[in-house]
């Protein structure tokens, strides 16, 4: 589903509102709600948003267990760490507990002992699911944006792991600064109960356009592959960003 928002506070607004109602019903049925969150300047804003009224008081923070869906090989202090900007959007003005914080040490050495580290995390946290081999947890909720070449999380154009099938977690090498990051993979990303892409900008309107209506290329576009087995996947994008967008695909909010 599409949803045109007319600016980047509408979107934030709405988005805002849809993390709030998963959060609530997770918990409500489970005691609990697995959020992934996506780094990049969009979601920073409705992070801010949720920490902020009415939203804040709508979710029970201490029940929410946060992971992230890519980092760079940065200090956790670093300008370009996905968790110092969740950290200061979010969390230094929410109390949540620091062990529901499950934060992806990319400023270690051995990236690969990382992503298999993160793996057993995730696995720790949300358990094991029955079945033939090892098949990946459903969290709750990923959040996800989309760069101008089409990527999403750390699923860059042409790279090694748009083809895991196994792996749920991954050091890769990337075409941009930091070069080296950590990030999941398709099949977890796509056993998410809800997927939630936030898109805005003039800048990521031919590249939606080409995602959601052209050709299948995922190896070229990799925010294709995200397709959930069970779940559903929304786009919050801004009116800008959907201009090239034919009519008839568009659901205005």
């Amino acid at each position: 589903m599409i949803r045109q928002l007319a600016d980047t506070n509408e979107l934030f607004r709405a988005a805002a509102e849809e993390v709030c109602r998963i959060a609530q019903m997770s918990i409500e049925t489970t005691g609990r709600f697995s959020l992934v969150l996506s780094g990049g300047s969009t979601p920073r804003g409705l992070y801010a948003l949720l920490a902020e009224h009415p939203y804040r008081s709508q979710v029970e923070w201490n029940r929410v267990e946060f992971f992230w869906g890519d980092e760079r090989a940065v200090p956790p202090d670093h300008q370009a760490s996905n968790f110092r900007m969740a950290r200061e959007a979010m969390f230094d003005k929410l109390d949540i507990p620091a062990e529901r914080v499950h934060r992806i040490e990319a400023e270690r050495p051995d990236l690969d002992e990382v992503a298999r580290e993160y793996e057993a995390e995730i696995e720790r946290v949300l358990g094991r699911v029955p079945g033939v081999g090892r098949r990946p947890p459903h969290f709750n909720l990923f959040l996800l944006g989309m760069g101008e070449d089409g990527h999403t999380a750390s699923l860059f154009p042409n790279t090694p792991s748009l083809r895991e099938k196994e792996r749920w977690v991954m050091a890769q090498q990337v075409p941009r600064a930091p070069r080296e990051r950590i990030t999941m993979t398709p099949p977890i990303i796509n056993a998410a109960h809800f997927i939630m892409f936030l898109v805005a900008g003039p800048t990521k309107a031919d590249v939606l356009a080409q995602v959601l209506q052209g050709p299948r290329d995922p190896l070229g576009y990799p925010a294709q592959l995200i397709h959930p087995l069970t779940g559903g996947v929304t786009w919050f994008v801004d009116r800008a960003a959907s201009a090239s967008l034919i009519q008839h695909h568009r659901t205005e909010a």
